[in-house]
């Protein structure tokens, strides 16, 4: 019976530290706009710009670095 004593205080606590923690969040926008995040998955982040061409990555610029070694074998360089 006596640990009746100790246990409503620690629950007393528990309970103000709960509701601190809720107005912190309210007053720091956590609970605006909840409905982007449910929705940002639908959009594509890389979405192209208008006017933007997109470039090939560089590696599929160049030649392959096999071909490149026989093309410059062929013209005479050493490897």
């Amino acid at each position: 019976m006596e640990i009746i004593y100790v246990l409503i205080p620690i629950a007393m606590i528990f309970v103000a530290i709960a509701i601190m923690v809720f107005f912190w969040a309210v007053k720091s926008e956590q609970f605006d706009d909840l409905d982007r995040q449910s929705v940002s998955i639908l959009f594509d982040e890389n979405a192209e710009k208008p006017g933007h061409t997109p470039v090939a990555p560089l590696s599929a610029q160049l030649d392959d670095p096999t071909q490149q070694a026989i093309k410059d074998q062929q013209k005479g360089m050493p490897l």
